[in-house]
């Protein structure tokens, strides 16, 4: 079977390095949240700024990081932002022993993790790419993604017992060591890894900083996927905390129900990944990118429905479940086509402004849906949210078109503010035929935040 071919032993290494990591962030998922309610008792405006301001504030910091991590090695970029990721939430423990913690902090390292994951996203890329085959990257995205669902069932609930039994700053310290493992198994990969060869200017620039967002907008299939993947992922986010309160609150689930309500069908997201590779071979790559990609956008609406006792419980499983399976197909195909259009001397700006954007919008539309559902009431702005992601479908790439980043030679877009570089030929459902595409891959796992 073509996903279960092996792919070598330093990519197992680094499958490793990203399951130790998932696994540690979704045992401490929520748990700064629960941190500043339970510690430090935070009101319902100091849980929000804490949600929505540490994460847009993250993604201002981390815009100068694309142009300072493409033209540096990536894996040694990669170890350094896990020993930041560390050492920022070790700081949190430490404080609590000494009786030190306060709310500030939980901010100022929110912030912190928050730039370093976009870093590490946007050098994980690349490394991923010299690492496997082209013909290999959706077999390899595929695991992954197995992986992030696998780690999504497992982690709360095990996290939920550990915060029971010793408090939400041990899921913290776990969530810190997990980072050090994984930059653990990114050193173990082995083999020396060349320097990227600086283009242009000695100096960043500041125009530089937006060369990201320019391939990015230059290019006809990247452009409306931009737009398409950044909106259904904020309106998704947005709406997570407004079900929790209905839920919680005005329905009267129980925690552990709640619970269950999202670990079981996040088994859809690992069937979804299997069946990606297969779906591939069949149908072409562009064709379930963009039917996946519908799909998962027609599921968010059967939320404003939910209501109290066993069937609610169950409508929100079936919805759930719809969702993330049509979302664990869409996501490593997404990350293969974007690889094909991405050059290998862009791809960390593009996975950079890729990552600060979507950050940005979560923080913008949750902060919006909040102000929303305290007017018009959280059924009503759920509802809002499941009518605006139907139209998301229309802003899927229309046609599989050239790529207009990649060329034989590896040069630059044929596109409006890049110099002139050759185009190669991209079949629909075939990989790119360009003998130089490697060091691009989009790297969405450790990140997750899609």
């Amino acid at each position: 079977m073509v996903a279960r071919r092996s792919l070598g032993r330093r990519f197992g290494w680094l499958w490793a390095a990203y399951a130790v990591s998932a696994l540690g962030t979704w045992l401490a998922f929520d748990a700064f949240p629960l941190i500043a309610i339970l510690v430090l008792d935070a009101g319902t405006t100091e849980v929000s700024v804490l949600a929505a301001a540490g994460m847009a504030v993250a993604a201002v910091v981390a815009v100068p990081l694309g142009p300072w991590v493409e033209f540096r090695r990536k894996r040694r970029v990669m170890v350094s932002m896990d020993l930041v990721r560390f050492t920022a939430l070790m700081s949190i423990p430490a404080a609590f022993a000494f009786g030190r913690l306060g709310f500030a902090q939980l901010l100022v390292v929110s912030v912190v993790v928050g730039a370093a994951d976009i870093a590490f996203t946007a050098a994980g890329g690349a490394c991923l790419k010299s690492l496997v085959r082209p013909e290999d990257l959706l077999v390899a995205n595929g695991r992954f993604e197995s992986t992030t669902w696998t780690a999504t069932v497992l982690g709360p609930p095990l996290g939920g017992a550990a915060v029971a039994l010793f408090g939400p700053v041990m899921t913290v310290l776990a969530n810190a060591v997990s980072f050090l493992l994984s930059a653990a198994g990114i050193r173990a990969i082995g083999g020396r890894e060349p320097r990227p060869k600086p283009t242009g200017a000695a100096r960043m620039r500041a125009g530089d900083l937006l060369d990201g967002w320019r391939f990015i907008l230059a290019d006809s299939a990247l452009r409306p996927l931009f737009a398409n993947t950044v909106l259904v992922n904020g309106l998704i986010m947005a709406t997570a905390p407004l079900l929790a309160v209905l839920m919680l609150g005005r329905l009267g689930f129980a925690p552990w129900q709640y619970g269950l309500a999202f670990a079981v069908p996040c088994l859809g997201g690992l069937i979804g990944a299997r069946l990606a590779p297969r779906l591939v071979a069949r149908f072409g790559e562009y064709g379930v990118m963009v039917t996946a990609g519908a799909l998962r956008a027609c599921w968010l609406l059967g939320l404003a429905f939910t209501g109290p006792g066993t069937a609610g419980l169950v409508l929100v499983m079936a919805v759930e479940f719809g969702m993330i399976t049509c979302m664990g197909v869409f996501n490593p195909v997404f990350a293969t086509y974007r690889l094909h259009r991405t050059p290998a001397d862009r791809v960390a700006r593009t996975l950079c402004a890729w990552s600060v954007t979507s950050k940005a919008c979560i923080a913008a539309l949750t902060a919006l849906w909040g102000l929303l559902a305290g007017v018009a009431g959280l059924r009503t702005a759920i509802g809002v949210a499941g009518l605006l992601i139907l139209t998301t479908p229309f802003l899927l790439p229309r046609h599989d078109g050239p790529a207009t980043g990649v060329s034989p030679t590896g040069g630059p877009p044929r596109s409006a503010g890049w110099e002139t570089g050759r185009r190669c030929a991209e079949p629909r459902g075939r990989t790119a035929s360009c003998d130089d595409d490697r060091g691009a891959q989009p790297w969405r796992p450790w990140s997750w935040r899609r």
